[in-house]
């Protein structure tokens, strides 16, 4: 996962600026660069953020950190190393770590077109295609974390696709 970020863009995002604050989001990714990157970036937005190479990983971060608090959201990519757990599989041992674990909001991002198709609803992701641009991603989370603001009466947020291609 990485981010192109255009200055002008980031400060005219229309999504609601305040809606992230004080929201935990679990990053899961392999790679240390994107997770620091995208810490950076949620962080910037007020979000709390707990990074972590895996699933396991991040339960013990979650413990340590945050008292085990329930996640708000989990950002995850789709191929991580090892080959063992797909960022579905991560995604959903996370959830079942916690009640209501249907309920967690998640995005899953892949850098391939051979990513299943993610349904839209209780227990199912976003799925986000690298390169994921801020503007997007974070409308993505807005969405996930507030589904009330999302609609066509509501022009703030971008409207809801299953999923995003490049742009």
């Amino acid at each position: 996962m990485y981010f192109r970020l255009r200055v002008n863009s980031f400060f005219s995002m229309k999504a609601d600026p305040t809606a992230l604050v004080a929201k935990l989001v679990v990053v899961i990714d392999d790679n240390s660069l994107i997770l620091e990157a995208t810490g950076g970036l949620l962080r910037s937005w007020g979000c709390c953020v707990v990074t972590a190479e895996s699933c396991d990983d991040a339960l013990v971060r979650l413990a340590e950190t945050e008292a085990g608090r329930r996640p708000d959201l989990i950002v995850c990519d789709y191929q991580l190393s090892g080959g063992r757990l797909t960022g579905v599989d991560a995604i959903e041992k996370l959830r079942s770590a916690f009640c209501g674990a249907s309920e967690i909001p998640a995005l899953l991002v892949s850098g391939t077109a051979s990513a299943p198709h993610c349904e839209v609803g209780s227990g199912a992701y976003q799925l986000l295609y690298k390169p994921v641009h801020a503007e997007r991603f974070h409308a993505a989370l807005v969405r996930c974390l507030c589904p009330a603001t999302v609609g066509p009466g509501n022009p703030t947020v971008l409207p809801q696709p299953q999923q995003w291609g490049p742009a």
